[in-house]
């Protein structure tokens, strides 16, 4: 794990809730469902990678801040616990990537000819399905 990921986990606030799902009878007795709750602007990132997080965070992010993860999928404790951990490092080492910037690609003489001929001729099918002016 990177500084940034150590320091949300250090930060995480964790809340065991009821929960549905696998579980049985258990599941009516014992919280297993896990909460996580990680304030992002407390982790000091960049604007960039601030601006990618909160794009991949999408809903999961309250208005002052917080990234909300709900975990249930496990009938422990435990395994949602860390599934919730696994997520949240996931989300903050993707928003850490970079995304590749695009390379223009240009269309050499021959390919512009041969795209503004096909336009011509398209162009010139449709005026044929217009009214005939006799």
């Amino acid at each position: 794990m990177g500084a940034i990921t150590d320091r949300a986990m250090a930060q995480a606030q964790e809340s065991f809730i009821a929960a549905s799902g696998p579980g049985g009878q258990n599941v009516n007795k014992v919280a297993t469902a896990v909460q996580l709750r990680v304030n992002i602007y407390a982790l000091g990132l960049t604007p960039a990678v601030f601006h990618r997080l909160k794009a991949l965070a999408g809903s999961r992010m309250s208005a002052s801040g917080d990234i909300i993860l709900d975990v249930r999928n496990h009938r422990t404790q435990e395994a949602n616990r860390r599934e919730a951990r696994e997520r949240l490092v996931a989300m903050i080492e993707q928003a850490l990537k970079e995304p590749k910037k695009r390379a223009k690609t240009r269309v050499n003489r021959v390919g512009k000819t041969q795209r503004l001929k096909s336009k011509k001729a398209h162009g010139a099918k449709k005026e044929m399905r217009g009214k005939i002016d006799w």
